[in-house]
């Protein structure tokens, strides 16, 4: 352990960088994949024949090996082998791939006789989606976007084989030097980061779904 921690201090600013960096590239892509399959799940629950066609499309997306699409991003978006673009995209193919299932499922979740209470209330089609299935949905999504998570800090990690600059080049460090100490530290640093995650994730669906506390009750 002492080993451990003069190494984290000997290297802190670059660890503290590079931490930055892995929060920024897993956090980006799990916002922006959630924001595109909230209206795909929709339109997978809304209209039953989609749902077949969207959920295989997700499914085939998320069987690409990740440092594939590393590699082939740049000549889609003409960007350079090394920029942090080309994974926060990869990883928002995933988050979205992994997603859209979740959101569908969620929402066709919902109980017909509440959504028939709430339209005899007045509500819209639109608030009945905002006011009702969304926040009913929550905890499937939720629980979605708890995988979505890790995957997606798992996946950053992988990145380093590439050259990107991230708590992976830990991992790359400890094997070309021959030491476990780097390598135990990345491991540590994503167990911690993917635990923060999770808390961040859990802490907004209970602010999102508060009824859920009373329910053991």
């Amino acid at each position: 352990m002492g080993a451990l921690w003069h190494y984290f201090l000997s290297n802190r600013q670059q660890v503290q960088g590079w931490a930055i960096t892995t929060i920024w590239l897993a956090a980006v892509p799990l916002a922006a994949g959630l924001a595109l399959a909230l209206p795909a799940g929709w339109a997978a629950s809304r209209f039953r024949w989609s749902y077949p066609p969207l959920v295989s499309l997700a499914g085939a997306l998320y069987t690409i090996p990740s440092l594939v699409l590393f590699l082939l991003l740049p000549g889609i978006l003409g960007t350079g082998i090394l920029d942090t673009l080309n994974v926060a995209v990869a990883l928002t193919v995933y988050t979205f791939a992994l997603l859209v299932r979740a959101v569908a499922d969620g929402l066709s979740a919902v109980n017909a006789d509440t959504l028939s209470a709430a339209s005899a209330m007045g509500y819209t089609g639109r608030q009945l989606l905002i006011g009702v299935q969304l926040p009913l949905a929550v905890p499937v999504i939720g629980s979605g976007l708890r995988v979505a998570a890790v995957a997606n800090l798992s996946l950053v990690s992988v990145a380093s084989i590439i050259g990107t600059s991230q708590l992976g080049q830990l991992f790359i460090t400890g094997s070309s030097l021959g030491i476990l100490t780097p390598i135990v530290l990345g491991l540590i640093c994503f167990v911690i980061l993917a635990l923060c995650f999770d808390l961040v994730i859990r802490l907004a669906m209970r602010v999102l779904a508060p009824w859920r506390r009373a329910v053991p009750g």
